[in-house]
């Protein structure tokens, strides 16, 4: 673990997880994100879903773009009181709506970059939304967290 980590000024990292496509983990982690900074918190949610990066949307900031700050990427703010911080592939992309087409090794990679090079300052939370399944993505995530201990995981499910 480095001296300077970019995670190091977060309290506390919960992933959002689930089975399946389409039950609503990035609504979850954004009324999560929500939620929390009404009660006063300061929130970042890091969006691992290469595929499918729907959490610029949901937050109506998709046309942002993420700056570089000496060897850092500076993630986008969503309110004035930067309260609330995102970072997602969908604001590296030329077009929101381009597909990513990666093999695992260039997903992995990127996972371990954003973990890495992301200048999330003072969190209290860290909401990392992850792609549907249980995939590369996952192993990679959790993997590259594991040194700052995640408080945990909410998986999210249907009745069905």
């Amino acid at each position: 673990l480095s001296e300077r980590s970019n995670l190091a000024g977060v309290r506390h990292i919960v992933l959002v997880l689930s089975g399946k496509g389409g039950v609503g983990k990035s609504t979850i982690s954004t009324q999560l994100a929500l939620a929390l900074r009404h009660s006063g918190k300061k929130v970042g949610i890091l969006d691992v879903d290469l595929c499918g990066p729907s959490i610029p949307r949901m937050f109506r900031v998709q046309d942002n773009n993420v700056h570089q700050c000496d060897s850092s990427w500076v993630p986008v703010f969503v309110d004035q009181d930067k309260s609330i911080s995102l970072m997602s592939i969908g604001f590296l992309l030329e077009k929101p709506d381009d597909a990513v087409v990666w093999r695992g090794p260039k997903k992995n990679a990127l996972i371990k970059q954003f973990v890495s090079d992301v200048a999330w300052g003072d969190l209290d939370f860290l909401i990392v939304d992850t792609p549907p399944g249980t995939s590369d993505e996952h192993i990679s995530t959790v993997e590259a967290l594991r040194p700052y201990k995640p408080l945990g995981a909410i998986l999210v499910t249907t009745p069905q």
